[in-house]
């Protein structure tokens, strides 16, 4: 009882407390409630997008689902590139599981040493990394089959290119995100790429998808592409020419085959090349597009344009003498000659023997101006309207700063550059009745309209000059083909290296048309550098020529318009440098 009032009897217990202090800790402990709900009220109610927008950017992802690539097909609907499922590897590297047994058969699924895929996965931090783009589906089922957790696998696609190098620097490449990098791949990029769709989910903390949110984008496909190409001359033209450099053992080499009447492209091809496909260490020799890209004087494929202007405006006639003896001019300071002295030629005969001194006597006999003005008007010094990339405009000095030596030497080719592609197309203005015609990548549905630059009457004239100089007595007799009768020229010409030319390096080359009648193609050949001996366009260019054009002639159902005779070789007349 005494230990009972001890107790009680505290002066802490007996004290009062005051009302006001009870009241204000029940206020406190309501006002508590009060923020919190009002807080609450503001995350759910008044500012949730905010609060949505952070949730969104730690869980949820837009994911890309690729399109498909439109097809690259060529004129008679044959595929040069197509797209394929090409899934691709990636991993989450702290939810790995590193089983060494699978680990080293992962590394020899994807063509890499251990240590390399070890050094892709050492850092456990990242929730995300590449360990192969784009395998082939069969390995990709293997990768599968060794269920490796923290392994997965990404849908993509990957082009393939049936025709290999022929037809490479046509068609161009893509990267490895399916982007046009070269070719036709990149100058159509907009109408073969289509449109990715998208597709938003919500995934947890280790990458992985747990909930599609809203509607799913599905992806457009891209467009098929139909070229002017035929990959059957392509292959062709790709073949012999790349003999003819071997042959010769020559730098490189390019050739261009026009339609003469629709101005498409049937064939463009350069050596060296490469696989599309496979593009590990390539050289910029390999992957240079030299038919569009390198520019060279055009040396004495000029002529015919020379001679035209003069038979144009009347101051000559086919048959008109010129006299060339004896073999050679002085021109400020420079001697400009003839590969052998001719004496009297006739006009005719000046673009079947390659007279420069021939050429430049009746260049000089015209005013700078009309030169000038016709040479752009046939495309050079002008950038080709054609849809591929690395065109160039090649190079045509303004008529006014020519001297009368330089005047001289562009009517045969030197002084002024153009690419092989330029020369080719500038050539549509002898096998279109005087008018040069747009070139095109592009399949076209007839005949082109182009612009006139010589009459009918010349360019007829100008085309038996074309089919005697490479005939028994011109400069290109090899170009002579079975069957088809052909008329072109040749063209030899020292390389330039910075402000000079080197003596023992030539570009030989062979322009022309077939069948000389009634003109359907034109064929552009190129070999630089050759250095097996000969080195003369009609030596090493006009047999490619000759082979090109037979094979595509028959390709395209056109009918022998000579009778078949056992071909004659004749040594052909050297070409003047």
């Amino acid at each position: 009882m005494t230990r009972s009032v001890a107790y009680t009897s505290s002066p802490l217990l007996a004290s009062k407390t005051p009302v006001w202090r009870s009241k204000f800790i029940v206020a406190a402990i309501a006002l508590g409630f009060v923020v919190l709900a009002g807080r609450a009220a503001w995350v759910q109610v008044f500012a949730n997008d905010f609060f949505q927008r952070q949730g969104e950017v730690r869980f949820a992802r837009t994911l890309e689902l690729p399109a498909n690539r439109g097809r690259i097909l060529d004129r008679n609907g044959l595929l040069l590139a197509s797209s394929v499922p090409a899934p691709s590897i990636w991993a989450i590297p702290e939810d790995l599981e590193r089983d060494p047994a699978k680990m080293a058969k992962l590394a020899r699924l994807l063509e890499m040493p251990l240590a390399e895929l070890e050094k892709k996965l050492e850092d456990e931090d990242k929730t995300f990394v590449w360990l192969k783009r784009q395998v082939d589906d069969a390995i990709a089922q293997q990768i599968t089959a060794l269920d490796i957790k923290g392994v997965y696998q990404r849908k993509e696609y990957k082009r393939q290119y049936p025709e290999g190098e022929a037809a490479a620097h046509v068609v161009g490449f893509t990267n490895v995100e399916d982007r046009g990098q070269e070719g036709v791949e990149l100058a159509f990029e907009k109408d073969l790429a289509g449109r990715a769709g998208m597709r938003r989910v919500i995934k947890d903390r280790l990458g992985r998808v747990v909930e599609d949110v809203g509607e799913q984008v599905q992806p457009v496909p891209g467009r098929d592409l139909q070229l002017s190409i035929d990959s059957k001359v392509q292959f062709f033209a790709y073949q012999k020419l790349r003999d003819a450099v071997l042959e010769h053992k020559a730098r490189a080499g390019s050739v261009v085959v026009l339609d003469a009447v629709s101005g498409e492209v049937l064939a463009l091809a350069n050596y060296p090349s490469y696989v599309p496909g496979r593009r590990q260490n390539l050289s910029g020799e390999q992957l240079r597009n030299r038919a569009m890209t390198d520019v060279f004087e055009p040396g004495s494929t000029m002529k015919p344009f020379t001679i035209g202007l003069a038979l144009e405006s009347g101051l000559v006639t086919p048959h008109s003498p010129i006299q060339t003896a004896p073999g050679f001019v002085v021109m400020g300071g420079r001697k400009i000659s003839d590969s052998h002295p001719h004496g009297v030629l006739s006009v005719q005969e000046v673009i079947q023997k390659s007279s420069n001194v021939g050429t430049l006597k009746l260049a000089l006999q015209m005013q700078p101006r009309e030169m000038w003005e016709m040479f752009t008007q046939a495309g050079f010094g002008q950038k080709p309207q054609i849809a591929f990339p690395g065109a160039v405009t090649g190079r045509l000095r303004p008529y006014k700063s020519w001297k009368p030596v330089e005047q001289a030497t562009m009517s045969y080719g030197y002084g002024l550059s153009a690419s092989l592609f330029q020369v080719a197309r500038s050539y549509t203005i002898f096998a279109h009745d005087g008018q040069i015609i747009p070139a095109t990548m592009l399949k076209a549905d007839g005949p082109a309209t182009g612009t006139r630059v010589f009459s009918p009457k010349t360019v007829a004239e100008v085309r038996t000059m074309l089919q005697m100089a490479a005939g028994p007595g011109g400069t290109g007799p090899k170009a002579q083909t079975l069957g088809y009768s052909v008329g072109g020229k040749s063209g030899t010409a020292y390389k330039q290296v910075g402000k000079g030319y080197v003596t023992n390096k030539y570009r030989s080359w062979f322009v022309g048309i077939a069948p000389i009648e009634k003109p359907r193609i034109i064929v552009a050949v190129m070999l630089d550098e050759p250095s097996n001996g000969k080195y003369y366009g009609g030596e090493v260019a006009a047999p490619v020529f000759s082979a090109t054009v037979q094979q595509t002639l028959r390709m395209l159902g056109v009918q022998p318009d000579m009778n078949v005779k056992p071909q004659i070789v004749v040594q052909a007349v050297e070409e003047s440098f």
